[in-house]
């Protein structure tokens, strides 16, 4: 089996690739989360994908989202740091097959490729399999209800649960103005009163979609489908420039 490790660790990365040779394996190799997806994208021959979370411009989950997106159904094994359920919980329910602490033995790793060959390990539904009634289109936007995903422009965008029903919301709606009372009520329920009135919905408002605006452009830097109406609230824009 051919093994792609994905790691800013040159350290690491040299070390389990001597290690993997040694065990027979052919390894590809790659300093961060671009090269490796241009590579992925034009060979398949590999086997598993050897993927650490932290590293500069693409993290790890987001290569994830990036291969299932595309339809790259290659079994991916985190290894990294991170020790929190959270990072685990994340990375499986993105299409990860398994979760390994860096600190584990490399008889661990190969213990569990050794299931990835056996088929004892296979990936689950590729998010691009989601039924297409499971998936909102809105031109450079897609976003997939049921696992709260979203891609701009063949980007993943990292939003949460919350910001995820805003996104949605308002492109259900686009092109028609959505008040500042119809946002709040996404995150936090129809009637909910804020401390601080009017002004403390739309302070909470205006924080949100910022915090939305600036993730979309994380992956776009011209980003603008976002309209802002003082005093009223937003609008996801409609007139054919958002894809």
């Amino acid at each position: 089996m051919a093994v792609a490790i994905v790691d800013d660790d040159d350290l690491f990365r040299e070390s389990l690739r001597l290690n993997l040779e040694d065990e027979g394996f052919a390894v590809e190799d790659f300093s961060n989360g671009l090269d490796a997806l241009r590579y992925l994208a034009g060979h398949h021959d590999i086997g598993v994908v050897l993927l650490d979370w932290k590293m500069p411009e693409i993290d790890g989950l987001a290569v994830l989202h990036r291969l299932r997106a595309a339809g790259n159904g290659v079994p991916v094994i985190f290894l990294t740091v991170l020790s929190d359920e959270i990072y685990e919980e994340a990375a499986l329910e993105g299409g990860a097959v398994d979760f390994v602490e860096k600190s584990r033995s490399f008889s661990i790793v190969l213990k569990r490729i050794a299931l990835i060959e056996s088929g004892a390990k296979t990936p689950g539904v590729l998010p691009s399999a989601e039924p297409r009634s499971e998936t909102m289109a809105f031109g450079a936007l897609v976003l997939w209800p049921h696992s709260k995903r979203v891609v701009w422009r063949d980007k993943t965008v990292e939003l949460t649960v919350r910001e995820f029903d805003i996104v949605a919301m308002m492109t259900e709606r686009r092109g028609h103005n959505v008040t500042y009372r119809d946002i709040y009520d996404t995150v936090h329920g129809k009637g909910f009163l804020a401390g601080d009135g009017n002004e403390g919905l739309r302070n909470t408002v205006r924080a949100i979609i910022k915090r939305i605006r600036q993730k979309f452009r994380a992956v776009d830097s011209e980003f603008d489908v976002i309209e802002n109406y003082p005093g009223f609230g937003y609008r996801w824009r409609g007139d054919g420039h958002d894809g």
